[in-house]
């Protein structure tokens, strides 16, 4: 087992729901990238999922798209966030980092160099919105390396087709909660916890919920049915502007501690 798979024995075994944030790599300040990390676990996080700058980002929606602009004008590229993920590891050898992002920066830093980077680098998994499970023959060496495939289902998702993902699932599956971008707030629990029960009897992996989530009530909502939630858009927001370490953290844990507890509490 990799780190995912040995953090969500874990979950399962002390019944706790996964807290899975996710932050822009290099913003708001490439300076503090690792110190940001940090204190995402500090606050509580279970997996962090690090979004690698692009400049298309087609499932973002507003918030994470100005973050990864801003990332992509102070020079962030796919080597800065290896190397952060090195220089986390360092102190942290536990918890388990996936990048998410897109095709197009692996496909240039190249599929075989990529996966041999990111392993030594101590990455998990990958997330890549474009490349769906019928494409994802180009990912082989990034699995063979031992790489997870973060695979991606929706409420559009056909049944024959989410059949095939929760077979071929690893790591965690992650459900979005509606179809649109990130960071909309139209999340109604009631309209996906079936769906999601259903997944979950079925996946091969736990299920994370994701797209909607932002804040301690909502997070708490989904807790009822997902073995993570997946938060994004609202911690984006909430760091956009920081410029100090001591900020950074401030706002992590002024942002992820009521989640956590709450999740906790249920």
């Amino acid at each position: 087992m990799n780190r995912i798979d040995r953090r969500f024995t874990t979950l399962k075994a002390t019944g706790r729901t996964g807290l899975i944030p996710f932050v822009t790599a290099g913003d708001p300040s490439p300076g503090h990238a690792v110190a940001l990390m940090r204190a995402l676990v500090a606050s509580g996080a279970d997996v962090i999922e690090l979004g690698v700058p692009f400049s298309d980002p087609m499932a973002d929606g507003p918030v994470i798209q100005h973050a990864s602009e801003r990332a992509i004008a102070k020079g962030v590229g796919l080597g800065d966030v290896l190397g952060w993920v090195a220089e986390f590891r360092r102190s942290d050898a536990d918890t388990p980092v996936v990048l998410m992002g897109y095709l197009n920066p692996i496909e240039i830093h190249g599929y075989a160099r990529f996966a041999e980077e990111a392993v030594a680098a101590g990455v998990d998994g990958v997330l890549l919105v474009d490349c769906p499970l019928e494409e994802s023959a180009v990912l082989a060496p990034l699995r063979e390396a031992g790489l997870k495939q973060i695979l991606l289902a929706a409420p559009t998702t056909a049944p024959a087709r989410m059949a095939k993902l929760c077979e071929s699932a690893e790591g965690f599956l992650y459900y979005v909660s509606f179809a649109g971008i990130t960071g909309a707030a139209r999340l109604s629990t009631a309209d996906i916890a079936a769906r999601v029960a259903d997944i979950r009897a079925r996946a091969k992996a736990p299920v994370a919920v994701g797209f909607g989530v932002r804040d301690a009530a909502s997070a708490k909502a989904i807790a009822g049915f997902a073995d993570a939630v997946v938060i994004g858009s609202a911690l984006v927001e909430r760091l956009a502007g920081a410029t100090e370490e001591g900020d950074i953290a401030d706002r992590v844990q002024g942002f992820l501690r009521p989640i956590r507890e709450a999740l906790d509490a249920r």
